[in-house]
């Protein structure tokens, strides 16, 4: 087999249509594009959303509320999650709770919540505590740290 006897498999190309080439051709005069108007002219194409020069929906529909842009999104823990993941004396910190699945995604940043009971004394480094969460590890004689 040489370079020259190359072809695709059959069934897998298709013959470019050649239209505006005369009457006979069944493509010719208009060439498809039936008479005049906005769709028969060369270069046409409209931008997505164009309605003709009507109002388009996107900007017909009321617009409501708006987007903080420096807004900070944490993920959350539980102190119950702390108190079922973690042994007591054991520093925990972000990687521990990405590790051991309580955390999915560390966005910008995690933060402990005081829902439930902690009776381990833990060091926990978080970027946010809750007053509440702040109260009951210390009350089982843990640490709380704000990295």
């Amino acid at each position: 087999m040489k370079l020259h006897e190359l072809s695709p498999a059959d069934g897998s190309t298709k013959a470019r249509k050649r239209i505006g080439r005369g009457a006979g051709s069944g493509q010719g005069k208009t060439a498809g594009k039936g008479h005049k108007g906005q769709k028969a002219r060369a270069g046409r194409g409209m931008r997505p959303g164009f309605e003709g020069g009507q109002m388009p929906l996107q900007r017909r529909i009321p617009k409501r509320g708006f987007v903080n842009i420096f807004r900070t999104e944490m993920a959350i823990v539980n102190v119950a999650s702390l108190e079922k993941a973690f042994n007591a004396g054991e520093t925990v910190t972000v990687e521990n709770l990405v590790e051991k699945g309580l955390v999915k995604k560390v966005l910008d940043g995690v933060k402990v919540l005081g829902n439930g009971e902690i009776t381990k004394a833990l060091t926990v480094q978080a970027n946010a505590f809750s007053d509440s969460a702040k109260q009951k590890i210390e009350a089982a004689g843990g640490k709380t740290e704000v990295i």
